[in-house]
């Protein structure tokens, strides 16, 4: 190979497999050699698996020898947020209260990544529950940002945001409820999607909120993102909010370009309603420059205030958290960390013509977001307002985390995807960008962000490890 294995994409590493140039086992033990040279620096793992994943890897070689890949992740290892389960291992959910939570069955997700071959050599760090972190108080420690372990990685799929920034891993799971799959894609310089809500299947997967969870592929490049979506994707009766809907080859149009489309660009979401860091506004201004540059014409447009977004977003989100964890909360608060109660207790005292209503008005809100879509094919909008902060600021986190125009798209459900588009002038962290689309409309959302990423200099960037 001429290239680090670690820089390989998952489709340069499926191609070399395929091709007989490069064995899974090889492939796995330089991502562990990297792994352990990184890992004490980064604390993006839970429960390391490297060992069963390399058995797993010596049959994957085997049976490609004997047949070929069953498909174009066939032996490639993809790590798992520690709320995912895995079959055999507990889900411990970074929290004390599930430490020993051994699982039986595999998610859902789980079960379709086998079928196709993947093997998984690690669950990661999370924020407990998926909301309460960065902490230093809970039963492992938080993960870091691969570009600077000095500050925050994300969340809270904090460990999959990390070690795929990191280039330990080339693909990782997590999960989204609020922007946690796409915030720590954010701030560690990856692609994260946050795909239609009921697309993927959350069965097996430790729920925050009913109505707003989802689960997402994180990759270092877009048509690893696309790829994965289409073997996570599908229908199961299992999962009450599944959709009933054909799977599709979601990176189908991404050498198609941006001729024809329109993207609306939503300014004010970073300009008035959270106004964004200059350096943010700026590489948002550029972004949108080059995509006009390649050929999409770019409109302002304008939606609902981000704060009536993420108020019905924190009532939903909180009420149905208080189902989950009520009886934790009452009878066992000291299992959490500080902060995972001080974020978990106000949903026991939402009432619930509040729950109702805010429910009422998401209706509202998907309905204005669909009237914009009859005038575009997609949107263009801030992910994070600020750079990542320092992961021991708490003040900072606690200013800089809310401040996001993700959590709107758990409310309607639209899919939404994040990538990079800059780098801080001094402290040399990713700026991004996040591209929003029509209801299982995925396929144009990876066009763009393919085009996008072939225009722009990031996709090369890497931390420097």
């Amino acid at each position: 190979m001429d290239a680090a294995l670690h820089d390989l994409t998952l489709a340069e590493v499926s191609a070399a497999i395929a091709r007989r140039r490069l064995s899974p086992v090889d492939y796995l033990d330089a991502l562990h050699a990297r792994f352990e040279a990184l890992e004490p620096r980064l604390n993006t793992t839970i429960l390391p698996l490297w060992e069963s994943a390399r058995e797993d890897a010596k049959k994957a070689a085997r049976r490609i020898a004997r047949s070929g890949p069953r498909s174009p992740i066939d032996g490639l290892p993809i790590g798992l947020k520690d709320i995912i389960d895995l079959a055999g291992h507990p889900t411990t959910c970074h929290s004390r209260h599930l430490l020993d939570n051994a699982k039986q069955a595999d998610a859902a997700v789980v079960v379709a990544l086998r079928a196709a071959g993947a093997i998984f050599p690690a669950k990661l760090a999370t924020h407990e529950f998926a909301i309460g972190g960065p902490a230093f108080d809970q039963a492992f420690p938080p993960a870091r940002n691969p570009w600077n372990p000095a500050h925050h990685p994300g969340g809270s799929s904090s460990g999959s945001g990390s070690i795929v920034g990191a280039q330990i891993l080339p693909a990782a799971l997590g999960t989204d409820t609020a922007g946690s799959v796409r915030h720590p894609a954010s701030h560690c310089g990856i692609v994260g999607m946050k795909a239609t809500y009921g697309l993927v299947s959350r069965r097996g997967v430790f729920p925050l909120s009913y109505t707003l969870d989802h689960v997402g592929p994180m990759t270092k490049d877009v048509a690893s993102n696309a790829l994965l979506l289409g073997i996570m994707a599908g229908h199961d009766p299992e999962d009450p909010g599944s959709a009933v809907r054909r799977t599709e080859r979601y990176g189908r149009h991404m050498k198609k370009g941006l001729k024809g489309l329109t993207i609306g660009f939503v300014r004010h979401f970073h300009e008035s309603d959270q106004p964004a860091a200059p350096e943010v506004a700026a590489a948002l201004d550029a972004a949108a420059k080059l995509l006009a540059k390649e050929g999409a014409k770019i409109r302002t447009v304008t939606l609902p205030s981000l704060n009536e977004f993420a108020g019905v977003n924190r009532t939903v989100l909180l009420s149905e958290a208080a189902a989950i964890h009520g009886r934790w909360l009452r009878d066992a608060p000291e299992g959490y960390s500080d902060l995972t109660r001080k974020r978990l207790a106000p949903g026991l005292f939402i009432r619930a013509e509040d729950y109702v209503q805010a429910q009422r008005r998401r209706r509202e809100l998907v309905a204005a977001v669909e009237d914009v879509f009859a005038g575009v094919d997609l949107l263009l909008t801030a992910s994070s307002m600020d750079p990542a902060c320092r992961i021991d600021d708490a003040a900072a986190i606690e200013i800089t985390y809310p401040r996001q125009a993700r959590t709107g798209f758990n409310v309607t459900g639209h899919p939404a995807l994040t990538l990079m588009c800059g780098l801080t002038k001094e402290d040399r962290l990713p700026l991004s960008l996040q591209l929003v689309g029509r209801f299982f409309d995925e396929a144009t959302i990876y066009r763009a962000a393919a085009a996008y990423e072939r225009a722009a200099p990031w996709k090369d960037m890497r931390p420097a490890f």
